[in-house]
């Protein structure tokens, strides 16, 4: 708990005492209750099952929750709404590619990747390819992607955070960065998947009421007409009609629209290949369970994100978006605390403060929650995949095992706080978009080729992983996003001649593409001989608990 309370309470002199510290108070309690938990579930964790898996203990209620909490990230909470209320019907177009792409996942990898892995998403692919290189690759992948979608939520976390102090400057929100980091380091090394799934069921169920909260008052202020809080955020935003038709923020010329369709295959295809996403299906007993928890999670899914609808043309509505304004300065990434403020009475309210305080709460716990199971994702990968599979000389106990997993995390860790920082202008809905088109290019093909097509080798499956992920990593230096323009990672300097904003349109088609030159130019041709195994374990999930014997 001092992890948090210390730094906070050296600006609390200058602030308003009473509703500050309610405020404070409140978010305190959240953090206190998940370090519970985390400390709880440290005492259940006896085997690499455990750290790794949870057990394989989940239902599929509590997975698809644990899902929905591990997805439903900063970025969805914060971010979406953020870019509803900055840009009107082009910001809810991130609420749709985010909803549809749970369809890919369920209808393509979830039940056969829980069939046919262990622990991490290389277990699928070294099954019937050569060990050393595949999982050296995956686990590469594995921890560029995790990287890209813990900027977002450090980021998401220093804007949250300095709104609650009342305070502003990158100092600030730098600090608030490497607290995340730092708390997020003691649930993956305490807690494992154990304690990292029931922090994000909690936190799952906390922002479910939270929306439902809020999309009801703002609801009640405009009498449940949507067309009045449509009507109302048009008005406010003073960008009139406009607001609600295309064209805000993509499809102002030929660039804009290209943007817009590389946002859009990046969004829908990306869920598929993210890496804490697909290690989650490892923690339930069988596929069967798996299906259920997908099914489970697009269900709260879908409605959160028809919530951000109300959420975002809400603070359209009723916030100053204008240039300048809280919202605007922060990219919009505090839109959703500051309604909650307004619509429970407005600023210096006691409603307002109680309101504002427990939207920040939950959006904090999303933040803690989403940033663990990224972490320990990576961790894991780099612990199972390149220590124990690739770098030691003879196989390594469990124990020394969960040990590098430790060492890892906090070596992540410090990673993502230190790239975190000058991230900071950045919308985080943006960025968790970058993080979707870096997995659909590295991680979807090879795993789409592993499993539906024969001829696909040890070459292909590292050509594949290493040349989307460099394509799509190549592509955002050396695009806007980094340098070029004021909002830009790096300011006063320019060199930017990549024109997208996201790659996916260019690196998911080349990641296909390395996947088809790698197979027909390996001369690798033993791993067709275990591809029936694998397509009887795929479906069947027959032997799927045990380590892969190639």
């Amino acid at each position: 708990m001092n992890v948090l309370t210390i730094p906070v309470l050296i600006p609390l002199a200058d602030a308003e005492p009473g509703n500050r510290a309610l405020t404070i108070s409140l978010f305190s309690a959240v953090v206190a209750v998940t370090l519970y938990i985390t400390w709880w579930a440290s005492r259940q964790n006896q085997t690499a099952a455990d750290y790794y898996a949870g057990g394989r203990s989940f239902s599929g209620a509590q997975n698809g929750l644990a899902v929905s909490g591990d997805y439903m990230s900063a970025a969805s909470f914060l971010g979406i709404s953020g870019q509803i209320a900055l840009f009107g019907y082009d910001g809810f177009l991130y609420s749709i590619g985010f909803l549809v792409a749970w369809l890919v996942a369920l209808l393509l990898i979830a039940e056969l990747l829980r069939n046919s892995g262990r622990f991490t998403m290389a277990d699928q692919l070294a099954f019937r390819m050569r060990q050393k290189p595949v999982r050296t690759a995956a686990a590469t992948s594995t921890i560029v992607v995790s990287i890209f979608y813990l900027l977002a939520q450090m980021v998401g976390a220093g804007s949250l955070v300095g709104l609650l102090l009342g305070v502003k400057g990158d100092g600030v929100k730098a600090a608030v960065i490497i607290l995340v980091g730092a708390l997020m380091i003691i649930y993956v090394t305490i807690g494992g998947m154990r304690g990292t799934t029931w922090v994000q069921i909690v936190k799952a169920v906390l922002l479910m009421a939270g929306t439902v909260l809020i999309t009801f008052l703002v609801l009640v202020k405009f009498h449940f007409n949507l067309s009045d809080l449509l009507g109302a955020a048009a008005d406010n935003s003073g960008k009139g009609e406009a607001f609600l038709q295309p064209g805000l923020l993509y499809g102002k010329d030929l660039v804009g629209q290209i943007d817009f369709l590389s946002l859009g295959l990046a969004l829908v295809l990306g869920t598929a290949g993210l890496p804490h996403i697909l290690i989650r299906f490892y923690t339930v007993p069988d596929s069967q369970t798996a299906r259920r928890s997908v099914q489970w999670a697009i269900g709260l899914i879908g409605a959160f994100y028809l919530m951000t609808l109300a959420l975002g043309f809400g603070a359209a509505a009723l916030l100053d978006t204008g240039k300048g304004s809280a919202v605007a300065e922060s990219k919009g990434n505090v839109a959703s605390p500051l309604l909650a403020e307004s619509v429970g009475g407005g600023a210096g309210s006691i409603g307002g403060s109680i309101l504002l305080a427990l939207i920040a709460a939950v959006a904090f716990a999303t933040i803690l929650a989403v940033v663990a199971g990224l972490t320990l994702t990576s961790a894991s990968s780099f612990a199972h995949d390149l220590y124990a599979n690739v770098i030691a000389k003879t196989k390594p106990s469990e124990k020394d095992e969960l040990r590098v997993a430790r060492f890892a995390a906090v070596g992540i860790g410090a990673v993502s706080i230190a790239l975190a920082i000058p991230a900071q202008k950045l919308n985080i809905a943006f960025l968790v978009a970058l993080a979707f088109a870096v997995a659909a290019s590295a991680n979807l093909p090879a795993l789409l080729f592993n499993l539906f097509w024969r001829r696909f080798n040890t070459s292909g499956a590292a050509w594949s992983i290493y040349g989307g992920l460099i394509s799509a990593v190549v592509l955002v230096i050396f695009s806007p996003v980094v340098s070029g323009t004021p909002t830009s990672m790096i300011t006063g300097s320019d060199f930017s001649w990549f024109p997208l904003s996201n790659p996916g349109i260019v690196s998911i088609p080349l990641g296909f593409l390395f996947g088809v030159l790698g197979t027909y130019l390996g001369k690798d041709r033993s791993s067709e001989a275990r591809y029936n195994e694998l397509s009887v374990r795929s479906l069947t999930g027959a032997g799927a608990e045990g380590p892969a014997k190639h």
